[in-house]
């Protein structure tokens, strides 16, 4: 038997056994609770409002929920069966070690898959639910795009009094997650007609200007018209690459993918006079400064992605 058919078996003991016990719920059965669900779930239905109403039976759930406080002494391990319980402690030491002897084994995530409830009769106002929950199965490992893992049933039988008022079945895919690109793509330039000329010198490692043929003023960014003359007609410029940083931020906060926090980001001024945004490099992010001359460099991120970035000059 290898590892893995020894660690299925292990988890397949688990069948059968209870996760929880002659548990009750946090509250009876109640109006506001009932009125709450049906708000959010945008349902009104009149049978669940008035002196007659009975709860919705996808409610079957909420009265087995433990809460923002959770349920008090999960397992009690460590505890003679009487010491220092209460009747809302449910989770079962079985429970408990299942989960753990997955974690052991790599499958540290968790995601809710699915349910499926059985009602055998309406829930009332006042009703006091208890309800018994067993580890219904757990799957061989499987395969998914968020990881390998196990999926976890159990059914939980819920009573008022004597009587059996419904059954929930809970499914959970406990799993290793797959792994990802260690480095996430950048985020794509937006390329359009105004600017495309600017992004075709990068690929060429030219850094172009636009500069009016009516009054000679140079711009960046690119744009259609001459913002100081109007006039719609332009050449390019082959800029120097040198500049000084103009002004910067370093960005510790919020984290994007692809990047690195802490990073420094300038606008740069060019020689030509014109202004430039762009991540400095070859320096220390606390060691950018205004005023710091830097020069154009242009670096390949994939093989669709160039940019310009800003090295320390000298």
């Amino acid at each position: 038997m290898d590892r893995e058919e020894h660690l299925t078996a292990q988890l397949k003991a688990f069948e059968g056994r209870p996760a929880a016990t002659r548990a009750t719920g946090k509250d009876p059965v109640n109006l506001p609770m009932i009125r709450h669900w049906c708000e959010a779930m945008g349902d009104t239905n009149p049978a669940y409002t008035g002196p007659d109403a009975v709860a919705p039976p996808t409610m079957l759930q909420v009265w087995t929920m433990a809460g923002l406080s959770g349920h008090q002494g999960l397992s009690g391990q460590g505890r003679s069966p009487h010491q220092g319980l209460s009747r809302h402690q449910v989770r079962s030491a079985a429970y408990d070690d299942l989960l753990a002897l997955l974690d052991a084994a790599g499958c540290t995530s968790v995601v809710a898959t699915d349910c499926e409830q059985e009602y055998l009769r309406p829930l009332r106002p006042g009703d006091e639910v208890t309800f018994d929950t067993v580890i219904e199965s757990v799957s061989d490992r499987k395969t998914t795009k968020l990881g390998t893992g196990h999926f976890v049933t159990t059914r939980t039988d819920l009573r008022v009094g004597p009587d059996l008022v419904g059954t929930h079945r809970f499914r959970i895919l406990k799993y290793a997650p797959a792994r990802t690109r260690k480095t996430p793509p950048r985020p794509r330039p937006v390329v359009n007609r105004d600017n495309a000329g600017f992004w075709e010198g990068v690929r060429r490692h030219e850094l172009l200007i636009q500069r009016c043929t009516g009054c000679e003023v140079l711009r960046h960014p690119w744009l259609p018209g001459c913002n100081a003359c109007g006039c719609p007609d332009w050449d390019t410029v082959r800029a120097s690459g040198e500049g000084t940083v103009y002004s910067y931020v370093v960005m510790h906060h919020p984290p994007f993918p692809a990047f690195d926090p802490p990073y420094a980001v300038a606008l740069v001024e060019l020689a030509e006079g014109v202004r430039m945004l762009g991540n400095v490099v070859g320096v220390p992010y606390d060691k950018v400064r205004i005023g710091l001359p830097v020069r154009a460099e242009f670096r390949a991120y994939d093989d669709e992605l160039t940019l310009p970035v800003w090295r320390v000059a000298g």
